[in-house]
């Protein structure tokens, strides 16, 4: 009478529970994966834009000091070309021509060189010590080029006291009355000026501030990555190709100086052939971002691992409360003394294999099992052997109940009734005569006068037949009353009904 066991195959509902919580741990996991996401989007972002920022300052402040050189260099240049100031006195002229240059900041030397690349004036002295500069960048780029506008030289070291101080030099082009080549204004700026410019920007241990000129000669950085970096020429750099590429912007690239990931944003300074870089390090910019990530990943984790613990105790209960009403169910299903099926799980699967049969059409035969002079072995044996008697019965009948749909039931009393789904009474009458020897087969019980027998009644449904299921119980009934009639310990088989 036992029905197939699921093992430990989950139920639906433990299924559904599964899903469920696995479902919610995923979503949470997406949900936060995307929070961090476009935290760390917004955090470069914010990062591009301080950059900006920072490069917009440097460049203003870049080009109105320039601004102020170049003025210098253009009222030198007008002086020059004065006539009238041939005939004043040294002091005059010296004041005249560099007027405008006193206002330049962290200046130089400004020179007025003739074709020659000789001295001609000089701001420190209204009478010039003879020096020649032909050889210079600058003045080369004047000498061979007419529309060289303002250039701007790579840095170089002079003499300055005890010390070598870094410099670079703005110049102009003096053109003579019929636009030939008559010299060159240069004006020397000292590059500590950059880096008190850029010391006074918060940007990060391991960032930097870097000014290039176009040729990729870089002029500036601070601080210093290596030494020795002033003057170096970074043109076959692939980051610094892009930057000369794309004008300005930003982009992540790895360093080829450090070998870390940065954050490079970009601009030239105005119409000048300079490019302002700030680099942020990675590390700098995504440090809040990733302790933040860090701490929502570790809480996340918990809260999750937590719902699968919960899930899982949750899974166990409901297994122990599924066994308990497995349990139940069986306790319930079961008669207590024998251990088949009792009558109200007998009734219940009766109707059920009726209407099945009903709608499939195959054979239904029941079997009604009486324990023959049960009333006289129980008042010779006593309740205990009576009862005892009737267990061994009962396994016997299950014994030979093999189907999973067959059902063995104790009908009330000495009683036994057997369901046998698509059977037909052919089939059936084997399976009676078998739980009858065997029965009768039994070892004696001690002080028995015969053995334990017992009769039985079997009535088979077919298709051919349309009468209600109370006429194949009364059928079976009297068939087993006609097999105590005739004698007992036999199989009678009703008509067909």
């Amino acid at each position: 009478m036992s029905q197939p066991r699921t093992g430990n195959l989950p139920s639906r509902s433990e299924l559904l529970l599964m899903l469920g919580s696995g479902f919610t741990v995923l979503l949470i996991v997406i949900i936060v994966a995307a929070l961090l996401s476009r935290e760390h989007a917004s955090t470069l972002l914010a990062a591009k834009r301080s950059t900006t920022n920072i490069t917009q300052l440097i460049n203003a402040d870049v080009l109105r000091n320039v601004e102020l050189y170049d003025l210098a260099l253009q009222g030198l240049i007008a002086a020059a070309t004065r006539k009238d100031l041939a005939h004043v006195s040294a002091d005059i002229q010296h004041l005249v021509q560099f007027d405008q240059s006193t206002a330049a900041p962290f200046k130089g030397e400004v020179l007025l060189l003739d074709a020659n690349g000789a001295v001609i004036a000089d701001s420190s002295t209204p009478h010039p010590t003879p020096r020649n500069f032909a050889n210079r960048d600058y003045f080369l780029a004047h000498q061979n080029n007419s529309t060289a506008g303002l250039f701007i030289s790579r840095p170089f070291k002079i003499r300055c006291d005890c010390d070598q101080v870094w410099r670079i030099a703005f110049s102009r082009r003096v053109s003579g009355p019929n636009g030939e080549f008559a010299g060159v204004a240069v004006a020397t700026m000292r590059l500590a000026y950059f880096d008190q410019l850029f010391n006074r920007l918060t940007i990060g241990n391991g960032s930097s501030v870097n000014l290039l000129n176009t040729r990729g000669i870089l002029l500036a950085q601070q601080p210093l990555l290596e030494r020795d970096m002033i003057d170096k020429d970074l043109s076959d750099r692939p980051n610094f190709k892009r930057m000369l590429r794309e004008g300005e912007g930003s982009f992540r690239a790895i360093s080829s100086l450090s070998g870390t990931e940065r954050l490079y944003t970009f601009s030239n300074v105005g119409e000048l052939p300079l490019i302002v870089v700030v680099a942020l390090a990675s590390e700098d910019v995504f440090a809040p971002w990733q302790r933040a990530a860090l701490l929502t990943s570790g809480a996340t984790g918990v809260l999750c691992i937590g719902l699968l613990w919960l899930t899982w105790m949750l899974r166990r209960e409901l297994r122990r409360r599924h066994r308990a009403e497995e349990v139940l169910s069986e306790l319930a299903a079961t008669d207590a003394l024998t251990g088949l099926a009792n009558r109200r799980t007998l009734d219940q699967r009766l109707r059920l294999e009726w209407e099945r049969a009903q709608r499939s059409t195959e054979s239904l035969t029941l079997l009604m099992i009486d324990v023959d002079h049960f009333k006289a072995f129980n008042d010779r044996h006593g309740h205990h052997g009576g009862d005892a008697a009737l267990r061994t019965v009962a396994q016997v009948i299950g014994s030979n109940i093999r189907r999973p749909a067959d059902l063995a039931a104790r009908y009330g009393g000495e009683e036994f009734a057997v369901v046998l789904p698509d059977t037909d009474a052919k089939g059936a009458r084997v399976i009676a005569e078998h739980i009858r020897s065997s029965i009768e087969h039994l070892p004696w019980v001690a002080g028995a006068e015969r053995p334990i027998t017992v009769s039985i009644g079997m009535s088979t449904w077919h298709k051919r037949n349309r009468q209600p299921l109370e006429a194949l119980l009364l059928s079976a009934d009297q068939a087993l009353y006609q097999a105590k009639h005739s004698g007992r310990n036999r199989v009678a088989e009703a008509g067909a009904c």
